[in-house]
């Protein structure tokens, strides 16, 4: 039976003028690239969907067959394919010259058109789906079954996710994200292992995947987007992906550790101010940086700022 680590919550405060309004509660986990937790607070192997903190690693499948070789695709392309884009025009123009290099129309993304938008290429999974299809080009597989559990381009992730974390893949709970793809159940301690194994370094496929992301942050989020925020202010020392529903992880890079964050209640401005709490703490930031950060996402406006109570622990 695996140990259940809990330390004290983060209790994060939205403060009006001084004064506590709401207030939201986090649990975040450290660990290295082997697994063993190095800091955290509140429940370790608390369980949550990784939602889109797992598009590197569906990225992989990418990197790891010869799909940007055999289609002339370049590390901005890969940076898009771990997006979670804001669909300017840039990024549904980047999205399309994926699938057109691979031979594909924009018709074969099966991700939705959002809300007052033209194309799916304007999701913010564009990317994603696009790195799917290229996949499945390249093996000739199906793709107008590719979102399937049992497709063979999402077979191959979870067997990716599988070997990393050195357990089965049937074990993994499936489920579909927002763009119809699948996403899986993990504790926060399996999020944070995956993180610390994206930027340990050792692996040559996951090295160029982080190395695109940091390279090219505007893809990966956009201008005021915390992932390409962060990424820019670390100068390429730490790579950053975020989540739905409260997810946030944060790898440093060369060190082989992995930061993983769930809110309880899924608040998006809660997250950034955990992750600028925890990353001030362990010296991931240096402090000019750090309130750089801050001054973005923790001031929400003249009379209202975030405050994060508490700190990560040796357990």
């Amino acid at each position: 039976m695996v140990k259940r680590t809990v330390a004290p919550e983060l209790n994060v405060q939205l403060l009006r003028e001084g004064i506590p309004e709401s207030q939201h509660k986090a649990s975040a986990v450290v660990c290295d690239r082997r697994g063993r937790i190095l800091l955290s607070a509140g429940d370790a192997n608390i369980s949550t969907f990784i939602r889109s903190s797992l598009k590197p690693f569906q990225a992989l499948t990418v990197a790891s067959t010869g799909v940007l070789e055999r289609y002339d695709l370049s590390e901005l392309d890969l940076a898009l394919m771990c997006a979670s884009h804001k669909g300017t025009p840039a990024h549904a123009r980047n999205a399309f010259r994926i699938l057109w290099k691979c031979g594909l129309e924009p018709d074969a993304l099966q991700c939705p058109v959002p809300a007052g938008k033209k194309s799916p290429l304007e999701h913010n999974c564009s990317g994603k789906h696009a790195g799917m299809l290229a996949v499945c080009r390249l093996r000739n597989w199906p793709p107008s079954t590719y979102m399937q559990p049992s497709h063979p381009i999402q077979q191959a992730i979870v067997e990716k996710l599988a070997e990393m974390l050195n357990m089965p893949a049937a074990e993994f709970l499936v489920a579909r994200d927002d763009c119809g793809a699948p996403t899986y159940l993990m504790s926060l301690m399996q999020i944070a292992t995956l993180y610390g194994k994206l930027a340990s370094g050792d692996n040559l496929e996951l090295e160029r995947i982080v190395r695109a992301m940091t390279q090219h942050p505007e893809c990966v989020g956009g201008d005021g987007h915390f992932d390409t925020e962060l990424m820019r202010v670390s100068e390429g020392k730490l790579v950053s992906k975020s989540g739905a529903e409260g997810v946030q992880c944060v790898g440093r890079i060369g060190d082989g550790m992995g930061l993983a964050i769930k809110v309880a209640d899924g608040a998006k401005r809660a997250k950034y101010a955990v992750a600028i709490q925890a990353l001030r703490q362990m010296g991931w930031l240096d402090p000019t940086a750090a309130e750089t950060l801050a001054d973005k996402f923790l001031t929400l406006n003249d009379f209202k700022r975030l405050e994060v109570l508490g700190e990560l622990s040796i357990v």
